[in-house]
């Protein structure tokens, strides 16, 4: 296994990572009978995806002999109903503005190619906006 959910009650969970032992907790959102007190579970997939695409830049940027520390992702949920669902995500990337042209793009390409954005289902909208500006 890779992870352990439990339900607390209240509509909340606790998530163990079973091989580090860290741990999170999910809420339900205010909109869908909870008390938005902590990351929903739709929050955690759409983070999941800026997670993942900065991630996968680190790695890239590692072998490019590239510094990313200090780049940060903002990420916006949008939901639907009928079925409820995650419909869009907006991701803006903040990146360090010292790196070339090409490794721009090979970076881009890098995070649009992440695991968690080809997992991710083609109906959700996926907005990706690099600011190279740090």
């Amino acid at each position: 296994m890779t992870a352990k959910v439990t339900y607390l009650g209240e509509l909340r969970n606790s998530c163990e990572h079973l091989a580090s032992g860290d741990t999170f907790t999910t809420d339900a959102p205010i909109d869908n009978n909870g008390l938005s007190q902590a990351f929903s579970p739709t929050d955690t997939v759409a983070t999941g995806l800026a997670s993942c695409m900065i991630t996968m830049m680190g790695i890239k940027a590692n072998g490019l002999g590239v510094a990313l520390k200090g780049a940060t992702a903002g990420v916006t949920k949008h939901m639907a109903t009928e079925p409820r669902r995650i419909s869009k995500i907006e991701v803006v990337l903040n990146l360090p503005n010292a790196i070339s042209d090409k490794n721009r793009k090979i970076l881009e390409h890098t995070a649009n190619t992440c695991p968690v954005h080809f997992s991710l289902h083609p109906d959700i909208e996926k907005v990706i906006t690099f600011h190279w500006d740090l």
